[in-house]
Parts: structure tokens; C-alpha cells; sequence
């Protein structure tokens, strides 16, 4: 069994959609599908649901009718026939209906605003599932809202998940190897319409391929897998074949788009590897995450913007231990995660993002001792296997850097990856430094 997720851009369109369908088709092996919403599909329906909590409902309409029209063309592109053109448009249609009708709600809550945004998930399988009849395959609906489940500290609830799931696939005919299910749509522990966040439909595909200890995940996306440098900085950019899970989360946390932290978890603590994999070039390798790795090697450069640094030196009437217990207390008060921290025996410095309570934050840690404070800062972090015994990696890391002023490094933390901070204006300057030190062999 493969897990195979196509995001937004995968299914953009009806020449999309179709392609889409060509490559799930290409082998008769077991397949769960995991489809995102259409490309602009989620971001219009936000901007539906913040009109309905203005109670604009004029604007709301507008909005809807935009999204309506560009459904309806893609869906004649894509279904020439008008008999399975009537066929898919009328389940279309009644979610337009119901987007109509939620303009007549006259208190539109959080709870409404969910279940608006989960119609772009359910459109996009919806289409596929008639595409795929349509091309003569056989293919079984996998409704999320079934089986995907949050508990109530909105984490996954991966035993319903499992449970639930496996009993839908066992009842669906024998005969079929074709599941589709839509992602980042859920239920939480009270049963009402929510969704997954972190990841979203990445999260769904690692979720379902944890339950059903799927052979591997692959996530499809417009890039063919995770870069050794930010390409939209770096000219000439390559792609890493492989990564351990902790490297790819460590890039995917400082700056790596292509995937979000959380969502291989699952698929890590089930020793299931995920491959991210480009919809528009499937012949290439992409990138194999796994719990292997090569070793002794650099692998990628990530950077992370918007950081401000905090520097508190400890007044003389705090002990050491003390300083520190208070000073994390204070973060721990606001809720405010560190990105990065260094300590000496009369002071600490941590980043952490921007936030709108800086200016109170600053006043509790003056309580303790003398604050500074540098805003529109940058973490630099460079993955592979920084084990302590590969003697010269920190070193290369620092050559690369020596004309450029670092702030803060830390290092030992993790057995793959030295960060290091630095001015946001210098940030163009490091990566392209780090690259040429670092990753000169892979551009020849």
C-alpha cells in the first residue's frame, strides 16, 4: 500500500486534475489518494468566512460567485460529456448551496467558519472520483470526516484514526486497489467539523500511512523535493536525494516550505519513509526521507526570517540556576517558543519571533536583569550529520561565514544541524556564501 498526496497546485486545474490521474493510474498497486483543495480554493474561502463574521453577506456572495464561475469552468474542461458533466456538478453545486445559505446565518461562528473551510477538500475528490470512473477505473471514496479525528487537545487521535479507517476500507468491494480521501479536514472530540493545521493534507497522508503501515508516503508538489539552498536566494540550487526524518523536520522548521515539521512524525515513529516527489516532472527522484541517511556529509542550508534576539544579563542578586528558572518562566507566561538560546554564567541570549506583546515581555525580564534587544534578525541553519566525532563540519560552516557578523551559534543540541544568527541583511550574503563553501561539487 502507497499513501500518494497531491497538493493544491498538483490539481489546479482540469489538465491537472487529469494529470493527476494518469500518474495514480500508471501502476494497479494498492493506492490511498490524498487530495488538497484547488489552487486559491482555501485562501477564497477565508476570505468568504472573515465577510460572513463582518456579516457582510453582499461581499460574501460576490466571493462565492467567483469561486462558483471558476469551478464550473473547470469542471466543463475537464468533463466534455454532459452526462458526467451533470453527474459531478450536481454534487458541486449543492456546495455552493450551502455556501449560499450560509450567507443567511445571522451568527456565523468559528464552528460555521470550519465547515466553509472544508468544502475545497471535498470539491477536489468529488471531481477526481467522477475523472477516474470516467477514464473506466475503479475507485473508493474514503470520507475523512469518517475516520480523521482530533482529541481534545486538538492532537490526532491515531487509534480511532486506525480503527475507523481500516473498517472502511474493508468494507469498500474486494476488487478495488483505488481509495481517494480528501486532507487537512477532520472531526474533533465533540464531532464538529475542524481541520489538522499543522501541514494539513502532508499530516492527513502521514496519519493514513501510520495507520495502514503503508510501504511509503510520497507527497506531490510543483518541486522536485527539498533543495540544498533557498532557490528563490541561491542560483543553481540542487535537490537532496536523501534525508534522515531529523534533518528534514530541522529544514522544514527553519524555512523549508515544501514541508512542515510536524507531519512526518507519524510516518518516523513507523519507520515509514516519505518521498516528495514533483507532479509536473514524475520521472524525477525527488527526495526519499527515511531514518537512514548517508553519513558524513552536509546536506542543505535553511534560513528563517523575522527573528529578534533578546540578550538578559543576569542581575547580581540572582543565582545562577534561579536567573535561569525565572527567565524561561517568562517565556513560558506569554506562551512564546525559542527558536534558538545560548547562555553564559551572567547572562542569556534566546530569538524568538516577532510577537505584539514584546513590549510587556521586555518589561517582566528587566525585573531580572539589564535587557537588549536586536530586531530583524535571521536563523541560518545548516543539516547533515553534525555528530560531535565528524571532526571539520563547524569548521567549513565558520570559513563560509567569516566575512559575514554572527550574533549567536548554537550547536550540539542536535545531531544534525548547526544554526547560526545573523543580521536579515546579511541573510543573501550567508546563503550564498555557504553555498559556494559547502555545496561547490554538486554544481559541476
Amino acid at each position: 500500500m502507497k499513501i500518494m498526496k497531491f497538493g493544491g497546485t498538483s490539481v489546479a486545474s482540469a489538465e491537472r486534475i487529469n494529470h493527476v490521474a494518469k500518474l495514480i493510474t500508471a501502476t494497479s498497486e494498492p493506492k490511498v489518494i490524498v487530495l488538497s483543495a484547488m489552487a486559491g480554493t482555501t485562501n477564497q474561502l477565508v476570505d468568504i468566512a472573515a465577510e460572513l463574521v463582518q456579516r457582510d453577506s453582499i461581499v460574501a456572495k460576490d466571493l462565492i460567485e467567483e469561486l462558483k464561475e471558476k469551478y464550473l469552468m473547470e469542471t466543463q474542461k475537464l468533463f466534455p460529456k454532459a452526462e458526467c458533466f451533470h453527474a459531478v456538478w450536481k454534487k458541486l453545486d449543492q456546495t455552493f448551496f450551502f455556501l449560499e445559505n450560509m450567507c443567511k446565518v445571522s451568527n456565523f461562528t468559528l464552528f460555521d467558519e470550519k465547515r466553509v473551510l472544508a468544502q475545497g477538500e471535498l470539491m477536489s475528490v468529488a471531481m477526481m472520483l467522477q475523472h477516474l470512473e470516467d477514464l473506466g477505473h475503479k475507485a473508493c471514496w474514503l470520507p475523512a470526516l469518517d475516520y480523521m479525528r482530533t482529541d481534545k487537545k486538538a492532537e490526532p487521535d491515531e487509534t480511532y484514526i486506525e480503527l475507523h479507517l481500516r473498517r472502511l476500507m474493508q468494507r469498500s468491494p474486494q476488487d478495488v486497489q483505488l481509495f481517494v480521501t480528501e486532507g487537512y479536514i477532520c472531526k474533533n472530540a465533540y464531532g464538529d467539523i475542524d481541520n489538522l493545521q499543522r501541514g494539513g493534507s502532508d499530516y492527513t497522508a502521514s496519519l493514513i500511512g501510520a495507520a495502514l503501515k503503508a510501504e511509503e508516503i510520497q507527497i506531490w508538489t510543483d518541486i522536485d523535493g527539498m533543495h540544498n539552498n533557498d532557490p528563490r536566494v541561491v542560483e543553481e540550487t540542487v535537490p537532496v536525494r536523501r534525508l534522515h526524518f531529523e534533518e528534514a523536520a530541522e529544514l522544514a522548521y527553519f524555512g523549508a516550505k515544501i514541508l512542515h515539521p510536524t507531519c512526518i512524525q507519524p510516518a518516523k515513529k513507523n519507520n515509514i519513509p516519505v518521498r516528495l516527489l514533483n507532479t509536473m516532472e514524475p520521472d524525477k527522484p525527488g527526495t526519499l526521507i527515511s531514518n537512514d541517511t548517508d553519513k558524513d556529509q552536509i546536506k542543505a542550508v535553511a534560513a528563517k526570517d523575522g527573528l529578534t534576539m533578546i540578550k538578559v544579563k543576569s542581575s547580581h542578586m540572582l543565582v545562577s540556576w534561579v536567573f535561569m528558572r525565572r527567565l524561561l518562566q517568562v517565556f513560558e507566561h506569554y506562551q512564546i517558543s525559542i527558536d534558538m538560546i545560548t547562555s553564559s554564567e551572567v547572562g542569556v541570549s534566546v530569538c524568538v519571533e516577532i510577537w505584539d506583546e514584546l513590549p510587556e515581555l521586555l518589561a517582566d525580564l528587566r525585573k531580572l536583569g539589564e535587557v537588549s534587544v536586536e530586531e530583524h534578525m535571521t536563523i541560518i541553519c545548516v543539516v547533515g550529520d553534525m555528530e560531535w566525532e565528524n571532526v571539520g563540519f563547524e569548521t567549513q560552516v565558520l570559513e563560509a561565514l567569516r566575512d559575514i557578523p554572527v550574533r549567536m551559534i548554537s550547536y550540539g543540541a542536535s545531531d544534525y544541524n548547526l544554526s547560526v544568527l545573523v543580521r536579515q541583511s546579511d541573510k543573501r550574503n550567508a546563503l550564498i556564501s555557504l553555498s559556494n563553501h559547502l555545496f561547490a561539487s554538486s554544481k559541476q
